[in-house]
């Protein structure tokens, strides 16, 4: 298994990054204040993008936060549902994932 501290590097890399990104998306979402109509239609279209953007972001910080207390609970690289390790080729796609291959389909 590649080395946890490397992972959880990552990880808090990944997570930082996220932060980041969602303080983008609500300052965005914040700044309109248009009152011309076209304006504002196009700038709700843009809102919709951007809050989906920010749920998926949100939703990926849960699982790394998931996979942090895994790792500082001796517990990460084991699925969750069955105790299998999880392969190193599996956490190199997703370091977050809390399920082996067999579980997660």
């Amino acid at each position: 298994m590649t080395d946890i501290a490397k992972r959880k590097a990552q990880l808090e890399a990944r997570l930082a990054d996220l932060g980041s990104r969602l303080e983008g998306i609500e300052a965005e979402l914040d700044s309109h204040t248009s009152r011309d109509w076209e304006e504002l239609a196009t700038e709700r279209e843009s809102d919709e993008v951007l809050e989906g953007m920010g749920l998926s972001a949100q939703q990926e910080i849960r699982s790394i936060s998931a996979a942090l207390a895994r790792i500082d609970s001796g517990e990460y690289g084991f699925c969750v549902k069955c105790g299998a390790e999880i392969g190193d080729s599996r956490l190199d796609v997703v370091p977050y994932t809390p399920f082996c291959r067999n579980c997660a389909g």
